[in-house]
């Protein structure tokens, strides 16, 4: 691997220069383009923070990429709380607006591709064995298409650096908190699964986790989060080493699965997002292929999906391009291994 780009800063694009920039480059024609692909993990949202992502933005993605997306999955992003009631409850907000969603979608209407077919909400898992309630009001609002819950424990002792990269802040050993195990159980006895995405360093805290609740699957989101800006960055080799060997002890956990993607994000320390015109396939495959292969070589085809993570990982390129490295780092990959990890491991996880 080679060393990360000078770290300028989190200059985050809003949507309107974000969409000028990723036009300066012409698309890319989508690579094999007949592979069948399940997206699943992508956000659909609308605050005064992040701008409106909504599901024309998202389908006008998908559908410019000319890649053959058949599902996606929705995953968790504060989006549509209630603004009232419970604290607790206010979450499900969101299942009820992703349901929508998912009945626009499922309409036929815009297309054969069916957007949010299943999500991930969100509970409060420190609530322990009370949660069952909650949990019960989303599966009852989502209609059937709930396969999950995430619980982000993204947490960085580098605040001031690194805290401006997290939508929601949690306190340190999220995971390890009192509740959280039983909280886990209960979703292991609903059919639900657990996710969450974090940085390299607390990886042993998803071991712990995953030891002591082994009923329960589990999904690692975007690679384990290796984080190489601030106080990480120009220590990329160094720290790889670090997270190869948390990931590899994370695998031997035969309950959890990871997610192939967000190296897009910008505390991933890439860069793309300060070029002048956007990365091509070949840059992004040549940036994220040390992570990709190392996770899938550690969790095996099985327990490894590719995710695109958009609107988040469009700071760094367009969803074709991403599609596009993903099939450059697979690109000596059999055909049914191919299959595995863009479509028939989503499929199986979220019962599709």
């Amino acid at each position: 691997m080679s060393e990360p780009y000078v770290y300028s800063g989190a200059t985050y694009r809003d949507p309107a220069s974000l969409e000028a920039w990723l036009a300066g480059s012409p698309p890319e024609p989508a690579l094999e383009p007949d592979l069948p692909i399940i997206d699943p993990h992508h956000h659909v949202w609308e605050t005064p923070a992040r701008g409106r992502y909504l599901f024309h933005d998202f389908l006008a993605d998908v559908n410019e990429s000319g890649h053959d997306i058949r599902k996606t999955v929705f995953a968790e992003c504060e989006a549509m709380y209630r603004a009232d009631g419970p604290v607790e409850f206010r979450p499900v907000g969101e299942v009820e607006f992703v349901r929508g969603v998912a009945a626009m979608s499922a309409s036929g209407k815009y297309g054969t591709v069916r957007v949010a077919d299943r999500m991930i909400g969100h509970v409060d898992l420190t609530l322990g064995r009370p949660v069952r309630d909650v949990l019960e009001a989303e599966i009852d609002a989502a209609g059937g298409r709930l396969a999950g819950i995430r619980f982000t424990a993204a947490w960085d002792p580098n605040h001031e650096e690194i805290g401006r990269f997290i939508a929601h802040q949690v306190p340190p050993q999220h995971l390890l908190r009192p509740g959280v195990r039983e909280g886990a159980a209960v979703l292991a006895e609903l059919g639900l699964h657990f996710e969450t995405w974090l940085y390299f360093h607390q990886l042993p805290d998803l071991i712990e986790l995953a030891r002591a609740v082994p009923q329960s699957t589990m999904v690692l989101n975007h690679v384990g989060g290796p984080v190489c800006v601030g106080p990480y960055a120009g220590r990329r080799l160094e720290l790889f080493e670090i997270w190869r060997g948390h990931m590899r002890a994370l695998a031997e956990c035969g309950n959890v699965h990871v997610k192939l993607g967000g190296l897009g994000m910008l505390h991933f320390g890439f860069d793309f997002h300060l070029r002048d015109v956007p990365p091509s396939s070949e840059d992004l495959a040549a940036a994220w292929r040390p992570y990709m292969e190392t996770a899938i070589e550690a969790f095996g085809v099985e327990r490894a999906m590719f995710e695109s993570n958009f609107p988040v990982d469009k700071q760094s390129c367009s969803y074709g391009s991403l599609w596009n490295a993903f099939k450059r780092i697979a690109g000596g990959a059999s055909q049914g291994e191919k299959a595995a990890l863009f479509s028939d491991n989503a499929a199986r996880l979220y019962r599709l």
